[in-house]
């Protein structure tokens, strides 16, 4: 998994509320098991329609946005169904960090898991910053997880809260895989140890 550590970036505004795993990835995408080739089909509901052309008006679809790594969002980002290929999708289409006001819970750790990171902030704060990512590809925020910032294009700062060990995780560059192999040395004498103790098993 990639680290996450400092990201500046643009910032695409996308204020709808209640944005499910459905319309992050619709359904009929979910035939693969590799997290990459996701991208082309994130909010693809949205984002084209029926002929496959895109729908101009769409965030994602505009010049200004098109190399976004940030998401500014409405509350209750990525609720519905609990499918991990919604931040593979993300992930897959060059965004790293999701700022809302909520997230559903497993979508919310399944970020994680995935290298991007998604901050919850007031929504006084996500205000400012859907306004800041309003200006375009010329605004760019900096993300610094380390510090546990946000600052806007005119240097304003926001703090926010994650948790030490998610945090560790990220910053390490640490998926669930990751965490064990690190910890395959003690995993190796264990198993040596047990196959003397009991030769039987």
């Amino acid at each position: 998994m990639d680290k996450f550590d400092t990201l500046t970036g643009i910032a695409a505004p996308m204020p709808l509320v209640n944005i499910d795993t459905d319309m992050i990835i619709p359904k009929q995408f979910l035939k693969t098991i590799k997290r990459s080739g996701l991208g082309v089909n994130l909010f693809d509901e949205m984002r084209f329609d029926r002929q496959g052309n895109e729908n101009p008006d769409f965030v994602l679809n505009q010049d200004a946005y098109r190399k976004a790594e940030i998401l500014v969002a409405g509350e209750n980002f990525g609720c519905g169904s609990s499918r991990e290929h919604a931040p593979w999708a993300i992930k897959d289409f060059g965004i790293r960090c999701v700022i809302s006001t909520s997230f559903a819970d497993i979508f919310y750790n399944n970020c994680f898991k995935n290298g991007i990171l998604p901050i919850t902030l007031p929504a006084e704060a996500v205000d400012v910053l859907m306004k800041d990512a309003e200006k375009g590809a010329n605004a760019r925020m900096t993300i610094d997880l380390e510090a546990q910032t946000v600052t806007t294009s005119d240097g304003e700062v926001f703090n926010f809260e994650v948790d030490s060990f998610k945090k560790h995780c990220l910053l390490e560059g640490l998926d669930d895989i990751g965490l064990t192999m690190a910890k395959a040395d003690s995993i190796k004498t264990f198993e040596a140890e047990a196959a003397q103790a009991r030769p039987w098993v």
